[in-house]
């Protein structure tokens, strides 16, 4: 017996996912794999190997029952995450049970790139409909510091995407003081001649890799400032359920993104939640709050009674990340959570 069997609340089938403090939830972060091919010093402690096994993560049918049980109740919007999820065998399979969920109205991928150039159009093909890739430089020797990998990949995997018709395709970008925040300039142009979106990103300190990043931090409110003396900044909104705030870039078809955890929290409109390979829903990025489903699947629960457990679940959702004030609490990496 689970011991989450015995509190249940009696919650009508027809129950949205209203968190305490009033946001609707509508968005699912879901991690294929906690494992990646790249090695992003803020993201991944050199060495580390403590990864799931195999028998440990969701399979793609319980995974695509938990993602159907949350459309059920209201929510529209998935994104797969990993680690880097192309590196999951057979993932296109995934894509498309998920894609056949009536009620869904956005599939997307965060990725790394570096194999898309041989999944594109399969993706695609399979129901992907966007893209994110991480990138936070242009320069070779930088990337292969940053991340243990090659630069030429990545710019192969978006070029690839970019012809299997993937639209829109999002950069990134996690802007590092002293490290990559003199190529600003450049990644803007880098995206204004591809048609891509940037997205601009603080670093946050999560685990022991991102706390030793702090001192890298830097605010994108100077970023935003430095490129309003080069660029005429219009507002405007783009498709997603993230916490990006758009910029249009006048005269261009581009637009650019802003996502502040630290300088601008956005907690009072998040409307995610996470889910990692092995089963966990995470409420927050920034808090411990979790809550376990793969034991419950595989004890047979019913599909009311995984509803019922995911409203449970969501009366967890804390108001706030504590980032800026308990950076220390976080254990996990974002690796294990995903992006």
């Amino acid at each position: 017996m689970s011991q989450y069997e015995y509190t249940l609340p009696l919650m009508p089938k027809s129950a949205t996912l209203i968190d305490p403090h009033g946001r609707q939830i509508k968005y699912i972060r879901v991690s294929v794999t906690d494992r990646c091919d790249l090695r992003c010093n803020y993201c991944m402690p050199k060495g580390f190997n403590d990864f799931q096994e195999p028998e440990d993560w969701l399979n793609f049918d319980e995974t695509t029952r938990i993602i159907a049980a949350f459309a059920r109740l209201g929510a529209t919007q998935v994104r797969l995450t990993g680690g880097e999820p192309l590196v999951r065998q057979h993932f296109p399979q995934l894509v498309k049970q998920i894609t056949a969920i009536p009620e869904l109205t956005d599939l997307s991928l965060s990725t790394n790139a570096t194999r898309l150039a041989k999944q594109a159009a399969d993706l695609k093909q399979a129901g992907i409909e966007r893209i994110n890739v991480s990138l936070d430089t242009l320069n070779p020797d930088k990337f292969k510091q940053i991340t243990q990998g090659k630069l030429q990949k990545v710019l192969d995997g978006l070029q690839a995407a970019r012809l299997a018709g993937i639209q829109p395709i999002k950069i990134n970008m996690v802007v590092m003081k002293g490290v990559n925040d003199n190529e600003v300039p450049d990644m803007v142009n880098y995206c204004i001649e591809n048609n891509f979106t940037l997205r601009f990103i603080e670093t946050m300190p999560m685990g022991d890799t991102g706390r030793e990043a702090t001192n890298q931090y830097l605010s994108l409110q100077v970023v935003r400032q430095q490129l309003e003396k080069q660029f005429e900044l219009i507002p405007t909104q783009m498709k997603g359920g993230g916490p990006a705030r758009y910029y249009h870039i006048a005269n261009t078809n581009v637009n650019i993104g802003f996502i502040t955890p630290i300088s601008q929290h956005f907690c009072e409109t998040c409307n995610r939640v996470r889910l990692t390979v092995d089963g966990t829903l995470h409420l927050c990025l920034g808090q411990e709050h979790s809550y376990p489903l793969r034991e419950l699947l595989r004890e047979g629960i019913s599909d009311t009674e995984l509803e019922q457990h995911i409203i449970k679940a969501i009366a967890l959702k804390p108001e706030n990340h504590e980032f800026s004030d308990n950076p220390t609490k976080l254990v996990r990496f974002m690796s294990q959570t995903g992006g």
